[in-house]
């Protein structure tokens, strides 16, 4: 794929974000029947049914929004001139941690930098929180940050602040991910905090800069905060709180859960003592986090040695086709005769697993050994 293909998925993918009904759920599962966004544009109705890629409604949705794509086109091209980059899962910058995500965002703006791959936790919890729990969270951010420890929130009130603004007094790098578009703060309270992340970390959305703080966008970015993260801390929360959601998903994804207690008879604690009765852990004094991160990066280092025999099928078949030679999505599906969608969860895993490394949108090579 050239340089200018390329340029023309994005241009088109910044437009689909953007159309009513079209998510990132139906946006992977396009571009796994189709291997492009690009076609999407031109692609017959016929076509399109007989392919299962859209619905009716979608498809009206569609052919509606071909009349604005002069104009999604040209602000397109303003983002960069904006300080924003739109980061699509087609570029190596797209954060690893995304990539195994069902539902993963199809692509990120982004303010700043995004984390790195090294250590990050999320720091969750209630707007309304006690100066108890604002304090501890700022201790504990401030405390992992010393550390070298990133830390993810929502940017939120109340503890989602507290988190942002202990990293940042530690010098660390904070990230926050927005329920709405990425010039935009909210609340408006944070904007300070928002600003300093820009160069001590970023703010980062999977929502078109324009796109107001609706209350359906929170939920979703939660999936997003809890994918950037190793572990994730919940600092206060009731019984029906937010940061719940959070951990739903972030259970789903496999991750350490860690929660704050509180007195059974505060409100904002039973959140975080039902969690611990259900098997997170406890969070006492931040040395329990420091100690899971310790061990989960020494166990990585120590168990990096590799072993092509314990690989699945067709990530064998794979590893096998590929060598120093960077080869194309579209060639490796083609000659290895595998399924877009089962050739692309492959490759992901060879990657994450250091096996293969992507070296320009869809191209993938052997990674040199060291």
């Amino acid at each position: 794929m050239s340089e200018r293909e390329r340029e023309r998925e994005k241009i088109v993918l910044f437009w689909l974000m953007q159309i009513e009904g079209i998510g990132p759920v139906k946006l992977r599962q396009c571009y796994e029947k189709t291997g492009s966004f690009a076609c999407l544009y031109n692609i017959e109705e016929k076509e399109a049914m007989e392919r299962k890629l859209f619905s009716e409604t979608d498809w009206r949705h569609l052919q509606q929004a071909k009349k604005h794509f002069a104009e999604r086109e040209e602000s397109y091209h303003t983002l960069a001139e904006r300080g924003i980059q739109f980061i699509s899962f087609l570029d190596e910058s797209y954060p690893k941690r995304l990539l195994f995500l069902h539902d993963r965002p199809a692509a990120l703006f982004v303010r700043g930098k995004l984390p790195s791959e090294g250590a990050s936790a999320a720091i969750v919890g209630a707007r309304n929180c006690s100066l108890y729990g604002k304090s501890f969270t700022e201790y504990l951010a401030r405390k992992l940050s010393e550390q070298g420890i990133q830390i993810v929130s929502g940017l939120a009130a109340g503890i989602d602040g507290a988190a942002h603004r202990g990293a940042l007094e530690a010098g660390g790098e904070t990230f926050g991910v927005l329920g709405c578009g990425i010039t935009r703060c909210y609340p408006d309270e944070n904007y300070p905090l928002y600003e300093a992340m820009l160069t001590q970390g970023g703010v980062i959305s999977e929502y078109a800069p324009s796109v107001l703080p609706l209350a359906g966008n929170f939920p979703a970015r939660n999936r997003i905060i809890s994918g950037l993260a190793d572990a994730i801390l919940v600092m206060e929360a009731g019984e029906r709180s937010g940061a719940l959601i959070t951990v739903e998903m972030a259970l789903e994804q496999g991750k350490e859960i860690f929660a704050l207690p509180g007195r059974a008879t505060d409100r904002l604690s039973r959140g975080c003592n039902r969690l611990i009765q259900n098997g997170a852990s406890i969070l006492l004094t931040g040395e329990e986090v420091l100690d899971y991160f310790s061990l989960r990066y020494q166990k990585k280092l120590n168990v990096y040695e590799k072993n092509i025999n314990r690989l699945a099928k067709p990530q064998k078949m794979l590893y096998s086709f590929l060598d120093s030679e960077p080869k194309c999505l579209e060639e490796i599906v083609k000659k290895t005769g595998m399924g877009v969608s089962t050739c692309v969860n492959a490759l992901l895993e060879l990657e994450l697993q250091g096996y293969i490394r992507q070296t320009a949108g869809l191209f993938y090579r052997i990674q040199s050994q060291t």
